[in-house]
């Protein structure tokens, strides 16, 4: 990696406090760029950054999208820092702007989900009552994986019903534990049997990312629910889009979710229209009378 990859990454660590995956990804993203540039980054000139463009013509576009921020933000850095005096990202390809709409489950879905793992953990077989513990934190509080398995022991309520999550970037929120995740919880605690620092304990530290998606997969299986629907993403989405049918407030939901910025909370404004689009088109009585027609 060259010194002035190496300087921007520390800059994001440091003064920006983006999270270690996001840092990571950075990285890989700019060494890849200049792999297929064949010269340093911070000596490319435009017509090399356009090449690119052929060079992740497969990438899906939210992928090209993180690849071009990548770079801009970099070049942006050398031009502040005064290491360059152009900023050559005109050239960069453009990725489609168009967001799409997360995946989520329906009600009956997420009811099939929590009537087996329910049904599993009646027995007080430690693995399942950890599976119930974690499912119910995903969607009754919509926690990011990385926020989930890295929880410690010393972030689960004693007393009030919040737990302290660090997030993207290192900051800190409260989060509420419904009644029912707050019993799983108590559930799991009381057959934890370890002294590990980590509410949920492997091994060499705590469960993975990884090991939290096969887990809930491996569940999607055993509740007839297609595999590849399910995701912790997608539980998150759950969470917040089923609030939001609630009548929950966007500002709160943007609390919960740990969203530095409300435009990323208002996707679920967008899942919500489509869901209702859909309903007047299936229920309303003219649609109805048309399809017998």
């Amino acid at each position: 990696m060259g010194a002035s990859i190496a300087d921007f990454l520390a800059m994001l660590a440091t003064e920006r406090g983006a999270a270690r995956n996001t840092v990571l990804a950075y990285g890989r993203d700019l060494e890849q760029a200049e792999e297929l540039i064949g010269t340093r980054l911070e000596d490319a000139q435009p017509a090399q950054l356009a090449r690119l463009g052929q060079g992740w013509s497969s990438l899906a576009p939210a992928t090209l999208a993180r690849k071009v921020s990548a770079l801009r933000q970099f070049f942006g850095f050398l031009v502040d820092e005064g290491l360059r005096e152009d900023d050559p990202t005109h050239a960069l390809p453009r990725p489609a702007t168009r967001r799409p709409l997360p995946k989520i489950l329906s009600h009956a879905e997420v009811e099939a989900l929590f009537a087996t793992a329910e049904e599993e953990a009646r027995g007080n077989a430690p693995l399942a009552v950890r599976m119930l513990a974690l499912l119910e934190m995903l969607y009754g509080s919509g926690l990011r994986a990385t926020e989930l398995v890295s929880l410690p022991l010393s972030a689960v309520p004693r007393d009030a019903p919040f737990l302290t999550v660090t997030g993207k970037g290192g900051h800190a929120r409260m989060v509420p534990v419904s009644q029912r995740a707050d019993t799983a919880l108590k559930r799991w605690l009381a057959l934890r049997g370890s002294d590990s620092v980590w509410l949920f304990p492997s091994r060499s530290g705590h469960i993975s990312r990884v090991r939290l998606f096969q887990l809930l997969k491996a569940l999607a299986v055993r509740a007839n629910l297609a595999p590849e629907k399910l995701s912790p993403h997608v539980l998150r989405h759950a969470f917040a889009t089923h609030l939001l049918e609630g009548g929950a407030d966007l500002r709160a939901l943007q609390t919960l979710l740990g969203h530095a910025d409300i435009s990323t909370t208002q996707i679920y404004t967008h899942v919500d229209a489509a869901r209702l689009v859909k309903l007047v088109n299936e229920r309303h009585p003219l649609a109805r009378a048309r399809a017998s027609d």
